[in-house]
């Protein structure tokens, strides 16, 4: 009779730590699948005109709770009206700043002052259909770049204008892949 007893409190005991181990698991991936859903989103680049900043093929993660664009950060911009794809490029100013483009010079100023970017490629020239400069961004609206300036659609082309911040999907903050560039977008700058 206590044979039986012992059996069932083990066979109890370990039905009880499975139950405890699936609750646990339930839990957890319900924990990361709300994270990815209102905090964190993945995204994969597509073209080169983040480069060398960001290349095709590019995996990064997003993050969007609660996010107010400053310069210098690497956004994740969807509008279905204008462009299928969303695009990645980087915030130059923010509303209320005056940006001006000098083309013969490639150098590019807000509100006055020219503003460093180690991280171009190319030389800032004007795009076909491009914007006039100076350019003062409308409030709740960015002014974007990419890093590739001779071959980047972006704010200096009427065909991307000036970016409503309701459409800006997130802040890239880390590469996931290639697993060689693993690691923060930020850390060198």
């Amino acid at each position: 009779m206590a044979e039986n007893e012992e059996k069932k409190t083990k066979h109890g005991g370990a039905l009880a730590t499975v139950y405890d181990w699936l609750t646990s698991i339930t839990f957890a991936l319900i924990f990361v699948l709300l994270l990815l859903t209102f905090v964190f989103r993945q995204v994969t680049v597509n073209g080169t005109s983040m480069n060398n900043t960001l290349a095709d093929g590019d995996r990064l993660i997003v993050e969007n709770l609660m996010y107010s664009p400053q310069y210098g950060d690497i956004v994740v911009v969807s509008h279905g009206e204008h462009y299928e794809d969303a695009i990645i490029k980087r915030v130059i100013a923010t509303g209320g700043q005056v940006v001006d483009i000098d083309f013969s010079t490639g150098e590019v100023s807000v509100d006055g002052v020219i503003i460093d970017e180690p991280y171009i490629k190319g030389f800032t020239k004007k795009l076909g259909n491009s914007t006039e400069f100076p350019l003062t961004v409308p409030k709740n609206c960015v002014f974007v770049m990419g890093d590739n300036r001779e071959n980047s659609l972006d704010s200096r082309s009427k065909e991307i204008g000036i970016i409503p911040e309701n459409n800006i999907v997130g802040k890239a903050v880390f590469r996931m892949y290639p697993v060689n560039a693993w690691g923060g977008l930020y850390d060198n700058m």
